[in-house]
């Protein structure tokens, strides 16, 4: 480690700047230090960039961003005993306390002290150096990359949704909302899981083309609204034409086992409640706005069980390295742009636009560490 510390800063919204600091101070005893060597954009650092806000968490001024991160280990803990200098790692960017009753229940995720990167005033990864716990740093296998590590992060947030909060069955169906990223691995682990049929919804007709290609999935353009329609008259109507255009029912083989819902829209959800099945499964992933009205009626008759999935939690990110590493998921087709660090702005215009300078579309943008 040398003395300085470049940083790619927020300092307002929709403003970066570029600025050294002095290196951080050697590792506790069980804490390494770790060179970012790519980092991933996602849709709540696009949130807090644009917006000033990704859900409760408020932009504070100044901000390191990122958080879907691999690297390189430069410095290890005097206790650390499973890392060395030099291992490649994906980082796991929150760090719990390990102390409260949450974290002792073995839901870390829902600690009342965590601390996330790039959220609530912790600096995220966009910089030449990051300590975190060492048991949170995940040495990769040989035949995983480092871009493909920083895509572990999102892809345990699909493993938490999936295989942790759903506790998807085998030759189960099920529905998505949402062909971003998270939604795009989430048909992924619930392929690589034996789901029978997944049904990918989406408003952009190359992102699903993208979904049919990647996992096979069938796909759903949204139908328009008609003019003046209520959204809960919409989302009525549409889960219904959905439920006819695929042969799908309330009940039985041919019913929505799981809808999974990652794209956080209002009507989505209204939607998602009208096409799963009796009985069936409902997990949020979205962050969307702040109150969603809901069909309760209809959530009520058929006795769904609505699940909110919070990142991810133990496990996840085990599994999410195991899936990629044994072939059952294959990130290289989402890993689309990757900038060199002094260009960060131009990484970020890039996911505001989903196309890059050179034409094509953006899925996931990377930025390479500045070391």
């Amino acid at each position: 480690m040398n003395g300085v510390n470049h940083c790619c800063v927020m300092t307002k919204i929709n403003t970066l700047v570029m600025e050294d600091r002095a290196a951080p101070p050697g590792p506790g005893p069980y804490d390494v230090v770790v060179v970012p060597k790519m980092t991933g954009l996602c849709g709540s650092d696009m949130h807090v960039f644009l917006e000033g806000r990704a859900g409760e968490s408020l932009f504070s001024d100044p901000l390191v961003l990122g958080h879907e991160c691999a690297g390189v280990v430069a410095q290890v803990g005097s206790n650390v005993k499973t890392l060395k200098v030099g291992d490649r790692v994906a980082l796991e960017p929150g760090a719990a306390c390990l102390r409260c009753e949450n974290c002792k229940s073995g839901d870390y995720n829902q600690c009342g002290d965590f601390k996330f990167a790039a959220a609530d005033g912790f600096d995220g990864t966009l910089q030449g150096y990051y300590t975190l716990p060492a048991d949170i740093a995940y040495k990769l296998p040989d035949n995983v990359s480092l871009a493909e590590g920083a895509l572990m992060e999102p892809l345990a947030v699909a493993v938490m949704s999936v295989s942790k909060v759903a506790k998807i069955g085998h030759n189960q169906n099920v529905a998505i909302f949402g062909a971003g990223p998270v939604g795009l691995l989430t048909m992924a682990v619930a392929k690589a899981l034996g789901a029978r049929r997944i049904l990918a919804i989406d408003v952009n007709a190359s992102r699903l083309e993208f979904a049919k290609q990647y996992v096979g999935a069938e796909t759903h353009l949204a139908i328009p609204m008609n003019p003046g329609e209520a959204r809960e008259d919409y989302s009525k109507r549409h889960g219904k034409y959905i439920m006819e255009k695929f042969g799908l029912g309330e009940r039985g083989l041919e019913a929505i086992d799981l809808v999974v819902e990652c794209s956080g829209a209002e009507v989505c959800v209204q939607t998602g409640i009208w096409l799963v099945k009796r009985r069936g499964k409902f997990v949020q992933v979205g962050a969307g706005p702040a109150h969603n009205l809901i069909p309760m009626s209809i959530f009520v008759n058929k006795e769904v069980t609505m699940i909110g999935s919070l990142r991810y939690g133990p496990g996840c990110y085990p599994m999410a390295i195991d899936l990629v590493s044994r072939g059952l998921v294959d990130l290289k087709p989402l890993h689309t742009h990757t900038f060199p660090f002094k260009d960060a702005i131009l990484a970020f215009e890039t996911t505001k636009k989903a196309m890059g300078p050179d034409g094509k579309p953006a899925i996931k943008v990377m930025i390479e560490g500045p070391i």
